[in-house]
């Protein structure tokens, strides 16, 4: 448990970091946004790490701990025993702990109760980040699949596996966020914010992630939603695809630009990454970076830099 808690703490450093640069988004810096944000994403990355170790085993133990992203975003619940089905249950109180900090800083900002519905929709959608850890591809891809046709029957723009991406990138919730931080917001405010964050801009993440990572996914035998695609070419072209439509679709919000400089930052951080660079992904990588915008470009430079003082040059 110490592992997991310290792997989601320093080998995922850059999506703690990332999370907590949507603080700058509303007109006031807010402390307890800044607070929300970064418990959430440990949150979520811990549960990963531990979600991960359980299948490994088959231990079927991912659902029970989710829970804890539902309890999160749900103050009026009681705290679930989230180990109950776990191989490995003493934590020192570190993930009860996460689950109270997160609710007392998020419940005070202002807007809070307008963005609780959205945020607890995401939450029910982690089931399908437990279900990327299952050890039988055939059953996950399965399951995957018809968990994509049940929740977006309506959807034809995206394949079942860059909507199952989609809802494993918790860039959303972040935007949620930042949002509740403002006084006075309407649904429709919501609505315009969740539209240009999902699915295509968590879809990109994701698929970026899963980008960077198939020399290590193919090695580690783990899910890539990458591998999904025909070959790399179609990869690439559906990836660049969805970052120029997600680059293009987050300008036309209110403060629009602050919107663009984390996507921005986003897609630097993935593509910095030391597996990105690999002679075999240089010109792949430099494709995707021009998808991206002009800012991508410009920060990739100071993103390698940033790995290297941080000791995160291999990490995600």
């Amino acid at each position: 448990m110490r592992a997991d808690a310290l792997t989601a703490i320093d080998h995922k450093r850059g999506h703690i970091d990332g999370a907590a640069l949507f603080w700058t988004l509303p007109h006031r810096r807010d402390k307890r946004l800044l607070r929300a944000l970064v418990t959430y994403e440990l949150l979520q990355d811990f549960l990963d790490c531990a979600s991960e170790r359980g299948a490994e085993i088959d231990a079927g133990s991912g659902p029970q701990l989710y829970r804890a992203i539902t309890d999160a975003v749900d103050p009026s619940l009681p705290l679930s025993d989230y180990y109950r089905d776990h191989p490995w249950r003493d934590d020192g109180g570190f993930l009860p702990a996460l689950v109270r900090a997160f609710r007392d800083d998020s419940a005070r900002l202002p807007s809070f109760d307008v963005i609780r519905p959205h945020l607890a929709r995401e939450a029910s959608r982690t089931w399908v980040l437990d279900a990327n850890h299952g050890i039988d591809p055939v059953r996950r891809d399965d399951a995957l699949r018809a968990w994509a046709a049940s929740e977006f029957p309506a959807e034809h723009d995206l394949r079942w596996y860059e909507l199952t991406a989609a809802a494993s990138g918790w860039i959303t919730a972040h935007a949620l966020l930042a949002v509740g931080a403002e006084p006075n917001v309407t649904s429709e405010d919501i609505d315009a914010v969740y539209s240009a964050y999902f699915p295509w801009y968590a879809m990109s993440l994701t698929m970026l992630d899963s980008y960077v990572d198939q020399a290590e996914d193919l090695s580690d035998g783990a899910h890539s939603y990458f591998g999904h695609y025909q070959d790399g070419e179609e990869g690439v072209d559906r990836l660049c695809a969805s970052l120029e439509r997600s680059a293009n679709h987050v300008l036309t919000l209110p403060h629009g630009e602050r919107h663009a400089v984390l996507f921005g930052c986003m897609v630097a951080l993935y593509l910095s990454k030391d597996s990105a660079r690999t002679s075999g992904m240089r010109a792949s990588t430099r494709r995707i970076a021009q998808a991206g915008g002009t800012l991508p470009r410009a920060l990739l430079p100071v993103l390698r830099i940033w790995r290297l003082a941080n000791a995160q040059s291999a990490s995600t």
